[in-house]
């Protein structure tokens, strides 16, 4: 897929963060993981120079090359430090994280959200253990984030249509994705060879709990899994008081696993229900776990969701391209949607006016 990422006309929403305009400046930060090593090195220096080929902007934070924390990519308030100082940055129109992590909650307690709140809002994208920002920015600071891919995918030697949805969104070309047709079980990049492409060989097989047409409309909530069950009881779950506030809309919850096997899931999900996180839930929408494929104890991928939400009398949507297996569409947090899925296809439509 080669389109001009400029010849769509640019829409934006006075009420969200503005959207990168051409020639904008994409800022990139650290707060997970930083690019210091081998295949992520390779890949973030071939995605600068792919995005000023295409008359962008750039600029590193402080830890982007760093490795010196533990899970992370410099101390939590080094990290923390970073992101603040680039999110209120006015040189950054949007920004980007540079990688996942694994301790990116130790970041959390030095994130001034009350600032965040108060600055003027900038989209900021990454996944899996970014939700510890992409998740808290949307019911602490009530700004919205894009759960999408991190930098280091934009090296690659020829981009997937996901990675221009994701621009397209960025750049406010586009609000309405579709799933893919193909994905990634096992990915080809590594040290030797950094700039690899997804190597989609499973086709596409949604699984969704009940047969026929399914609509769900709500405002968009989630992350991954592992990250979300650890925020519970914590001084920063306010989970139930920004759905409750937001009632009337009703929630999307969008989930996806890393670290978590079946059981696990099973279990963070009993977490999550029991703390009246779903209360208003609408419908689920969940991605393809890491332990795809997996069973425990008569537990597998799909009943260890069905079983824990069935109560719940709502739709849930099953591997969808939400995540860590690629590809994976744009999920905008705290946005409100539509999302369809029939006959094999799933479309989401997010509404920011």
């Amino acid at each position: 897929d080669h389109r001009d990422l400029h010849s769509f006309p640019t829409r934006r929403s006075s009420d969200l963060p503005d959207f990168l305009k051409d020639n904008g400046n994409i800022g990139f930060v650290a707060p997970a993981f930083g690019c210091a090593s081998e295949p992520y090195k390779s890949a973030f220096d071939n995605a600068l120079k792919k995005l000023h080929a295409m008359g962008f902007g750039t600029h590193e934070g402080s830890n982007c090359r760093m490795e010196k924390g533990i899970g992370i990519s410099n101390t939590p308030q080094k990290c923390a430090k970073e992101l603040m100082y680039e999110y209120t940055n006015p040189q950054n129109d949007i920004l980007m994280s540079c990688g996942g992590g694994e301790l990116m909650c130790e970041v959390v307690p030095y994130i001034d959200f009350e600032k965040i709140k108060a600055a003027r809002p900038r989209w900021f994208m990454g996944y899996s253990d970014n939700t510890n920002f992409t998740y808290l920015s949307v019911v602490l600071s009530d700004t919205a984030a894009v759960y999408g891919p991190c930098a280091p995918a934009f090296g690659m030697e020829e981009w997937h249509p996901s990675l221009y949805d994701a621009m397209d969104f960025l750049g406010g070309r586009k609000l309405k994705f579709s799933n893919y047709d193909s994905w990634e079980i096992e990915s080809l990049k590594n040290d030797k060879n950094p700039l690899a492409v997804y190597n989609t060989t499973e086709m596409s097989c949604i699984k969704p709990s009940v047969d026929g047409k399914i609509k769900i409309s709500g405002r968009v909530i989630g992350g991954c899994l592992d990250c979300l069950s650890n925020l519970i009881g914590t001084k920063f779950d306010k989970t139930k008081e920004f759905c409750e506030k937001y009632k009337e809309d009703g929630q999307i919850w969008f989930l996806e696993a890393c670290d978590l096997n079946p059981v696990s899931v099973r279990r963070a999900l009993w977490q999550l229900k029991n703390a009246g996180w779903f209360e208003n839930a609408r419908g689920f929408l969940f991605g393809r776990s890491m332990h795809f494929g997996e069973e425990m104890f008569g537990i597998d991928q799909y009943n260890a969701i069905t079983d824990s939400l069935e109560d719940l009398g709502v739709p849930v949507i099953m591997d969808l391209d939400i995540g860590h297996l690629p590809p994976m569409m744009p999920i905008v947090v705290g946005a409100l949607a539509d999302t369809e899925f029939s006959d094999g296809k799933f479309t989401i439509e997010y509404k920011l006016s």
